[in-house]
């Protein structure tokens, strides 16, 4: 890839952002990231540098506390995202950057890895995918792409054409959830992420059904929706230590159909008048079969009681070997 590429800058040249053109060249010679990480393949030296640097190295381009204290961090663990990088002590975005120029002119990163933006480290890829799904979206997909950031599709909406995905994370309400959403939408599809915002959309009755692929296992089996009220958890794959009675492993994962029946089900559920366009239905199960195909998953199937004729369905399952979840949940009253 170096040999398609070319060299990485110089410490003392550090590159500056690729014309949309030059992106699209980039994306045709390279794949797309197509798991929800923070880092991509092309990107992974930024992790190396981090865990293999000596102190002296690091402190040429970090200040000493905050290489002492990723020394002192690697040694418990090795970082593996950057979320956690950003989590010692005197580092954030600021010292990301500085981490990511040090990488770089220690040629632990090439001109393949764009960067980091919004503590993403996207490849230049990844950045073409950015900006042209920005550019090109219909101002529906936005608001669908980012649905608890319409000031931010506003803001893109408003300022497209983009030519770099710089200027797409220094846009007003674009943030480091976004951004990556954004990554995500452009390199994984968001065609699912449509069919979900289009789910929660739709006004409550007495069989409410909302979607999500974007929870927190922990949360969900902390009792999200109530712990009083649960009455049974069948799960698999997922660590059940310190959990009670309720919680039984049922000894075998998921595959792509049991995946596929059950976000089928709260989606004939939730659009059962129609009220979901048709191409957005169809689109979104296409895009979760072509997501789920040939994996397993980890989840739990959990059942709440509110008295004797009301009560709410949580499903759940996270792919074993990528970040991909999906959650659906089924509020039902008789």
């Amino acid at each position: 890839m170096s040999l398609l590429v070319g060299c990485g800058p110089t410490e003392s040249a550090p590159p500056t952002e690729p014309s949309a053109p030059a992106d699209t060249v980039q994306n045709e010679q390279a794949p797309l990231t197509t798991t929800d990480v923070d880092v991509a393949p092309e990107c992974e030296g930024i992790l190396q540098f981090a865990n293999t640097a000596s102190f002296f190295k690091l402190d040429r381009y970090l200040p000493s506390d905050a290489a002492n204290n990723i020394i002192a961090a690697r040694t418990v663990a090795p970082f593996t995202t950057l979320a956690r990088l950003s989590g010692v002590s005197e580092m954030g975005p600021v010292r990301l950057k500085q981490l990511e120029h040090g990488a770089r002119a220690e040629e632990y990163i090439d001109q393949s890895c764009l960067g980091i933006y919004d503590e993403l480290a996207l490849s230049q890829s990844d950045a073409a995918a950015i900006v042209t799904l920005v550019n090109t979206a219909s101002t529906n997909t936005l608001y669908a792409v980012l649905p608890y950031a319409w000031n931010g599709a506003t803001s893109l909406i408003n300022l497209r054409p983009f030519t770099s995905v710089l200027g797409i994370s220094d846009a007003f309400g674009i943030g480091a959830v976004s951004l990556r959403n954004l990554r995500n939408a452009a390199t994984i599809g968001y065609s699912l992420d449509m069919l979900v915002s289009a789910v929660n959309a739709l006004p409550e009755d007495e069989w409410e059904v909302k979607m999500s692929t974007g929870f927190n296992i922990e949360t969900i089996l902390d009792g999200a929706y109530g712990t009083d009220r649960l009455a049974s958890a069948d799960c698999f794959g997922i660590d059940l230590t310190g959990r009670s009675g309720q919680f039984e492993d049922r000894g075998y994962l998921a595959d792509a159909t049991e995946v596929r029946n059950y976000v089928h089900s709260a989606v004939s559920t939730a659009n059962r008048y129609n009220a979901i366009d048709a191409d957005i239905v169809t689109d979104g199960k296409a895009d979760l079969a072509a997501r789920t195909a040939g994996r397993t998953f980890k989840g739990c199937h959990m059942h709440y009681e509110n008295g004797p004729w009301a009560g709410v369905q949580v499903h759940f399952f996270v792919d074993t070997a990528s970040d991909f979840r999906i959650l659906t949940v089924q509020h039902w009253v008789e």
